[in-house]
């Protein structure tokens, strides 16, 4: 799956070839915030004004009713996962808490950005948070 959130469009590869099929953002049963590449995917066809449409795309589930895709694409995506009896919901941290997870990402993607470039990542990352209702306060 490709899929560009800026413009609201992507392409579904199907699993047994063939044309790509066209995504609308609003064709889509699941929430935009875990679509990422290696996502298992159903959904219908319709013929659109150019080509084969996707309609009604939601997760794949397996007969246990648990998502197909790997939780490790799924995880951190920052949002829990849908089933086939659940609905998609975000998860709002308290500042502290993301403030945290914040520090410890940077400090292990970035070991050499000083104390003071931390302090100034993690108050522009909280502001847009806060801005965006990620988290508390």
């Amino acid at each position: 799956m490709r899929f560009d959130g800026t413009r609201g469009y992507g392409f579904i590869a199907p699993e047994n070839g063939g044309e790509d099929v066209f995504l609308h953002v609003n064709d889509m049963l699941i929430p935009e915030a875990i679509v990422r590449p290696g996502l298992a995917v159903e959904f219908e066809v319709e013929e659109g004004d150019r080509g084969p449409k996707a309609s009604g795309v939601r997760l794949a589930l397996g007969a246990d009713g648990e998502p197909l895709t790997p939780p490790a694409l799924l995880a951190g995506s920052g949002r829990t996962v849908p089933t086939a009896d659940t609905e998609a919901m975000c998860d709002v941290l308290s500042a502290d808490a993301y403030l945290q997870e914040i520090t410890e990402v940077l400090l292990q993607a970035a070991p050499p950005l000083t104390g003071e470039q931390i302090l100034s990542v993690r108050a522009g990352m909280v502001r847009s948070a806060k801005g965006h209702g990620w988290i508390e306060g």
